[in-house]
């Protein structure tokens, strides 16, 4: 039997859609050009969580039809966390509900990362922009349901939403890790956010950052096998940005309202209020080619 929602997710929804006030577009006549999807989740989730940006303007005052479009994600989500589990059915459907009952506060949570990007970048124009066109934006929309998940303990289903997010935008977040309101990845390309790594409120983050591990711990009594389980990856802390190529690696602290400069190295922890930079740049040579 296949799977039908029957909780109360779109009703919520469709309240959320009508309360949407300017600079959220709020116009339910724009067509927008098509864009393809090679799954149907990330397809569904940006229809589901923003209809007037992507062409789906009939969920807007249309609980029945935003249902059944909850159903044709659930049955998705279905589908993909049973290819992995043994848990019975009824568990996998009780499963499935409860992360789309989710969607109306991921949705919340998701504005406030577009008032982020926008507050962020001079270059944005408006939020419709963002929710289409970034980067950034498309991995944690993705990341912020994966997360949801992989906390249910669906880790490989998660990944693999987590890697098709990856292959559209080029950002890496893997499922595990934690996120916090306001998160924006500028241009994005190359960043890497590891499984244990977890990041405050109004982080900012530049293309080609890794928040990774510095090294691995080996697993007891087994040759070549690296351990699972740990705590490898940095805690970020609220209102950071983070400079384009930095490599923060390893379980360290790093502190509110710190700035970190681009092509850093960091190891350590850092405090509070701290910037973190490059003091001797290597020196420039030129000679003519002529």
């Amino acid at each position: 039997m296949g799977y039908e929602y029957t909780g109360d997710a779109h009703h919520d929804l469709i309240d959320a859609y009508q309360a949407d006030e300017a600079p959220f577009p709020t116009e339910d006549d724009r067509d927008y050009p098509r864009r393809d999807f090679l799954r149907d989740e990330p397809h569904l989730l940006k229809q589901l969580l923003f209809p007037r940006c992507w062409s789906a303007t009939e969920l807007v005052d249309a609980p029945e039809e935003t249902r059944r479009r909850l159903t044709q994600l659930g049955s998705c989500i279905h589908r993909g966390i049973t290819a992995y589990s043994d848990r019975d059915a009824a568990a996998l459907t009780d499963l499935v509900d409860r992360t789309l009952d989710r969607l109306p506060a991921i949705r919340r949570t998701l504005k406030k990362d577009v008032e982020a990007a926008y507050k962020g970048d001079p270059a944005a124009r408006s939020y419709c922009e963002i929710i289409r066109s970034y980067p950034g934006f498309h991995a944690i929309l993705t990341h912020r349901v994966a997360h949801v998940l992989y906390q249910s303990e669906h880790f490989a289903y998660a990944r693999e939403l987590a890697e098709y997010a990856k292959s559209e935008t080029g950002i890496d977040i893997h499922p595990g890790a934690e996120i916090g309101d306001y998160f924006f990845v500028d241009h994005g390309t190359g960043v890497v956010v590891g499984e244990t790594a977890t990041v405050g409120d109004w982080a900012r983050i530049y293309q080609n950052v890794t928040l990774g591990a510095l090294h691995f711990e080996e697993k007891e009594g087994e040759e070549h096998m690296l351990a699972k389980g740990y705590k490898r990856h940095p805690d970020i802390g609220d209102h950071v940005v983070i400079g384009a190529g930095s490599n923060i690696l390893g379980p360290v602290d790093i502190g509110d309202h710190v700035s970190i400069g681009a092509n850093s190295w960091v190891t350590d922890d850092v405090p509070d209020d701290t910037s973190v930079f490059i003091s001797e740049h290597p020196e420039q040579e030129r000679k003519s080619n002529r």
